[in-house]
């Protein structure tokens, strides 16, 4: 196939990754197709992937997730950036095998704390701890210290979620319920074997549809691999090629959408963590480079607002307000579609609850 080096604005990428996040138009797909389209949805926190879906689908209500989590159709477990998503059954028995390696280097970090500890062993012993009944990751970490007492305690929890897949079981993650974090193996609690890791080619062609157009080292921020050159060049012949205004060569899949960069984006609140906000090296594609930063705090990501598809302040939800916080001036229009995007996003979330809508301090 012909490539081309046609040159790609920030707007053309912009309109393209808001296209495949589903956040040009929402979605009439379930929960579970979403969560699989978007291959999983990052979820250190319970709340985060109910608001993320809230924004992207039409028709959501916080059952239509809490339904397929409790039926063990989705679940929450370490894959991506060694950090906890919501992702379908089926990507819960394959991503974890394909991101294994990153696990694997993560725990050369901890190899003082585990000295003389058979890792083999180690996760031998935690399968049959948490399957025999899921555990909290206190009480695994005690019962692998009586067999390593030498050992760091905060190193054993570590190679324990390392070396396994270790889902999150209900009714944690569930809307509106509360429930200590407790573990069991995703084989056990999905009631299958895992499966072999998915090619590099097919993650790669996954990621391009929901985060495309790209770069190599995007996908690697994505995913927390590295060396997928290999991959992209092996995968060349079957893509289109572009160039961003800075000259970084972006593959993508050729009958991608790709809208023009005058479509129009309506505001959106997006929950703290959003994928769209983590899965690319250069993010200037949503987040202007004067407000780079600002949706951080420390460690702490601030749940955030886009405005004509880029960030544009921040949000919470007081006990009887819905505050906004935009980072400069909104038209009269824009301040309207706001407040219209806020009163949905209440009723979904919400529902038979007054709130008022406040914007704050502009912030600086």
């Amino acid at each position: 196939m012909t490539t081309t080096k046609q040159v790609l604005g920030t707007r053309a990428l912009n309109r393209a990754t808001l296209e495949r996040q589903l956040l040009l138009r929402r979605s009439p797909m379930s929960a579970e197709d979403a969560v699989g389209h978007l291959i999983g949805l990052q979820a250190q926190n319970v709340k985060p992937p109910y608001y993320a879906l809230a924004a992207r689908l039409d028709g959501f209500t916080p059952e239509a997730l809490s339904r397929p989590m409790a039926g063990r159709a989705v679940a929450r477990l370490v894959t991506l950036r060694s950090t906890i998503h919501t992702h379908t059954a089926r990507d819960c028995l394959t991503l974890r095998p394909l991101v294994q390696p990153a696990r694997d280097r993560e725990l050369t970090q901890f190899r003082k704390g585990l000295a003389g500890v058979d890792l083999d062993r180690l996760a031998a012993l935690a399968r049959e701890l948490v399957e025999a009944e899921p555990r909290t990751m206190k009480q695994l970490r005690e019962a692998l210290l009586k067999q390593w007492p030498d050992a760091d305690p905060g190193a054993l929890s570590v190679a324990a979620r390392c070396k396994l897949p270790l889902v999150q079981v209900t009714p944690r993650g569930l809307w509106g319920r509360s429930g200590q974090v407790t573990l069991t193996t995703a084989e056990h609690w999905l009631g299958g074997p895992a499966e072999p890791a998915p090619t590099p080619d097919a993650t790669v062609l996954r990621y391009l549809a929901a985060f495309g157009p790209a770069s190599v080292k995007d996908m690697q921020t994505w995913a927390g691999l590295t060396r997928l050159r290999e991959t992209f060049e092996r995968l060349r012949p079957d893509l289109v090629t572009f160039r961003d205004e800075g000259g970084v060569e972006l593959f993508d899949l050729p009958d991608a959408p790709r809208p023009d960069p005058d479509t129009p984006a309506p505001p959106r609140f997006l929950p703290e963590f959003d994928n769209l906000l983590l899965s690319h090296a250069d993010r200037t594609r949503v987040v202007p480079p004067e407000y780079r930063g600002r949706h951080w705090q420390g460690n702490i990501a601030h749940r955030t607002l886009l405005v004509d598809g880029f960030l544009a302040g921040l949000w919470r939800l007081d006990e009887d307000a819905l505050v906004i916080e935009p980072f400069g001036p909104l038209g009269g229009r824009q301040r309207a579609e706001v407040v219209a995007e806020g009163e949905r996003m209440l009723r979904v979330m919400r529902p038979g609850t007054a709130h008022d809508i406040r914007f704050g301090t502009v912030r600086g």
